[in-house]
């Protein structure tokens, strides 16, 4: 490897990994935003799902299906997928919930790698730049001759870019444990409201409409 590269590499300071992590740090912003409204309104939609079928269960398997295809939300679309297979019979039905439910997961998932990729980098991303402004604070210092004073302006500047890090960290981290927890609540629930469609295909309370 290019030792030269590495020399010039170090000695341009933390700045650039700053801005660097000021650019992930609007992506994770877009990215926060974007999933907190997307799963607030599949928490309304599975609530106003869950109380419109709480009165149905036990009646015609068509009536429920036609119920849940009016929620244009992750649970209606996975107890509509189930629904649709009744005439296999219960085992069809949980295979499609099943798969359903994985094929939602992966869409209520989709950024939150970019917010646990930030949350779990960002810190060691901020100290690499701190790394490299503290070598480039004692090189100014061996090319200037001045006093440690010259020493401890780099190094504060360069503790900068661990704080940035760490700013950039903590609320990626924290959004990303909240929205994997809200995501967990929706499939359980959702799980349940499945189990019931289940249990009364099973015990032969509900009879498809022809």
């Amino acid at each position: 490897m290019n030792l030269s590269f590495l020399n010039t590499l170090a000695l341009t300071g933390g700045d650039w990994v700053i801005w660097g992590l000021l650019l992930c740090s609007v992506a994770a912003i877009a990215a926060i935003i974007e999933r907190g409204l997307l799963l607030f309104r599949e928490e309304k939609s599975f609530d106003e799902l869950r109380a419109a079928l709480m009165g149905q269960f036990g009646q015609d398997l068509g009536l429920l299906e036609k119920t849940v295809r009016r929620f244009d939300g992750a649970a209606g679309r996975i107890l509509a997928a189930a629904l649709a297979q009744a005439h296999h019979g219960a085992a069809g039905v949980e295979d499609l919930l099943v798969a359903a439910s994985l094929d939602e997961k992966g869409k209520l998932e989709r950024r939150l790698l970019l917010l646990g990729t930030l949350g779990n980098n960002a810190p060691f991303i901020g100290l690499f730049g701190t790394v490299l402004g503290v070598i480039k604070a004692f090189h100014d210092l061996s090319q200037s001759g001045s006093g440690p004073e010259v020493v401890m302006q780099g190094l504060s500047e360069a503790l900068i870019a661990t704080a940035v890090g760490l700013f950039v960290a903590i609320p990626c981290v924290v959004s990303y444990n909240y929205f994997q927890k809200k995501v967990r609540e929706l499939l359980s629930g959702t799980e349940s409201l499945g189990r019931f469609i289940l249990a009364q295909i099973r015990s032969g309370q509900t009879v498809r409409s022809k």
